[in-house]
This record gives structure tokens, sequence and C-alpha cells, in this order.
């Protein structure tokens, strides 16, 4: 009953997400903000809506440490993962990283940053207690999130030729602008209620299959709430826009570091990192690892694939699996 009603949730997301994509491109077109800002900013930003309801769910219904954090750092590898997923539907001689500007190191390497920070938390036993319950270390994740998005953007304008954008201007005429913002934010308001479902079914899981909230956080919660994102990477690939794709990876897991700040506030328990498991700590290093292979991809790109996978997303890909295997058994 619960997976039944896990996997009806996870098929509404995967459905609001891909619309969500749609009109945002239009607002992009519409509001001549432009795609690159839409993609790794907005679009991020709203494609990370499930993790976000799922994690404020999860410390304030289910108060669970666990599946909020798990939830977060899964959502992350699995965005990273994604990269392998869009490269095996891409040209043999045009692998993913080589269609993509190199401007995507500037994400990463913020990723990286707010990633060390959230090893640092889980790993130290103490913290400097800015309230009752949260620290400086999740403080820093909202200061070093806005910093970046500030970095992105300037960065992004004062080098928009580097960006590589598919422009698409004939459906934005039988669209008003009045009518896109409506069903831009029926769609979200659809995946906001959705996604607060999600760790209920996933707790119950956890319990009956005995497999560990880490482990459910990790794997369960964290597909279902990346489905947005998954909807909007391979629409993104088959229209040739690899670049908003993977801006939209990016930009969705430095949000996605920042939604931990916003969940440690609404933990009344005590401090969100300090309750959360130690086996997490696993997976902020696989992850580093895996955003680290992606930088080396983006700075010296395999020109062409001898297999059906380019050896960096090649490698990204078996780091997930080997984090997933981890999980299972240390969990």
């Amino acid at each position: 009953m619960y997976i039944v009603g896990f996997l009806v949730s996870a098929a509404i997301i995967f459905f609001a997400g891909k619309k969500l994509s749609f009109y945002g491109d239009l607002l992009a077109d519409m509001t001549g903000m432009g795609k690159a800002f839409i993609g790794l900013i907005l679009m991020s930003t709203v494609t990370s809506l499930p993790e976000l309801m799922v994690g404020i769910s999860s410390v304030s219904i289910v108060q669970s440490a666990d599946l909020a954090m798990g939830d977060i750092l899964g959502s992350c590898a699995l965005n990273l993962c994604l990269l392998s997923f869009m490269d095996v539907f891409t040209s043999k001689n045009k692998p993913l990283f080589s269609q993509v500007s190199q401007s995507h190191i500037l994400a990463a390497s913020f990723g990286v940053i707010l990633l060390a920070f959230v090893g640092l938390g889980l790993f130290f036993e103490t913290d400097i207690l800015f309230s009752h319950s949260i620290g400086i270390t999740s403080i820093s994740f909202s200061v070093l999130y806005l910093m970046s998005v500030r970095t992105i953007y300037r960065y992004q304008k004062a080098n928009a030729s580097d960006s590589i954008e598919v422009t698409d201007n004939g459906h934005t005429e039988v669209y008003t602008l009045r009518g896109v913002i409506l069903r831009y934010s029926f769609f979200a308001l659809i995946i906001i209620v959705v996604a607060l479902s999600l760790p209920f079914f996933a707790e119950h899981i956890a319990e009956q299959t005995g497999l560990g909230k880490s482990f459910v956080g990790t794997l369960f919660l964290a597909v279902s709430t990346s489905l947005p994102e998954i909807a909007v990477s391979v629409a993104a690939v088959r229209m040739g826009s690899a670049d908003m794709a993977v801006g939209n990876l990016l930009g969705s897991n430095i949000f996605n570091i920042f939604i931990l700040f916003i969940d440690d506030i609404l933990y009344t328990k005590g401090l969100l990192l300090k309750d959360a498991a130690d086996i997490n700590v696993m997976t902020v290093f696989i992850v580093l690892m895996m955003t680290a292979v992606a930088i080396i991809g983006f700075i010296f790109p395999y020109q062409k694939k001898r297999i059906f996978m380019a050896w960096d997303t090649l490698v990204i890909f078996l780091l997930y699996v080997f984090s997933l295997v981890l999980l299972y058994n240390l969990g």
C-alpha cells in the first residue's frame, strides 16, 4: 500500500515537473530574462521544490533528520548521475561535456564548497550555536548560496556569448504572460502538495523493509524528488539544449544545500546536522568525488565516446552505484 502510494506520488511529480519546465521555458522567452538565468537559477529552484517540501515535511511532521539529510544528499548524487544518463543519448562523436560551456565550472565549484561545509557539520560533534536549534554551519549555507547565485549571475551576464542556448519563440504567441504565470504556479503548487506525502510513505517503507532511513532517503526519496530534474534533462537533451540541462542540475545541487538551512530552522529537536546519522558523511564524500570528476570533464572533455558513455560520465555513474552499495550494506 505504501509503495503504491509512493509510486503514484512520484508519477504525479514527474508529470508536473515536465509541465513546469515547459512553462518555465515560456517565461524565459516572454520576460526576456534569458534561458541561462532561468535554467541555472529559477528552473533549478523550482525543480528542487520537492526536495524543499520533503525536507520541511521530514523535519516538521515526521521529525526525522536522517530522511531530510538523505533526501538532500541523495538528490545531489542523483543529479550528477543524470549527467551520465544524458550522455547515453548524445552522439558518439559529441559526448555531453564536449557540448557545454566551461561556465558550469563555477556552479560545480560552489557546489564543492557547500558540500564541504555539510561534511564538516556532520563530522564535528559540536557547533557554534546561533540559536537553540541552529548552528553557524547552517547559517553558512544561506550565505554561500546567495554569494554563489550573485557570482554566477554576474559571470553569465559578463560572458553571455559563452553559453549555448536553444531558442524557440514560435510557441510564445499562443499564451499570454498572465496565463503562463498562472499555469507555472499551478504545477508548482501540485509539486508542493504531493511532495508533502513522500516522507510519510518513505517512513513506513523504511520500517517495513528494514532498509534504514538513510538508505530509503538517499534512494527512494531522492529519486522521486528528482523526477522534475529528470523530466527537464530528458526534454533538454532531446531539443539539443545540453547547456540548459547541465545548468539546471548543478543549480539544483547548490539550492539543495540551501534547503538544509531551511530544514534546520524548522527542526526543533536539536541541530539537524548533529542528529543525522554519521553514514551521511560517506555520501558527502562520494558526491564531492562525482562533482570533481564533472569539473575535470568540463575542463578537458572527451571528444569521442568509445562506449555508450564517455569515460568521465561513466566514472560518475560508477561512483553513484558504489554509494548505493555502501549505504545498503552499512545502513
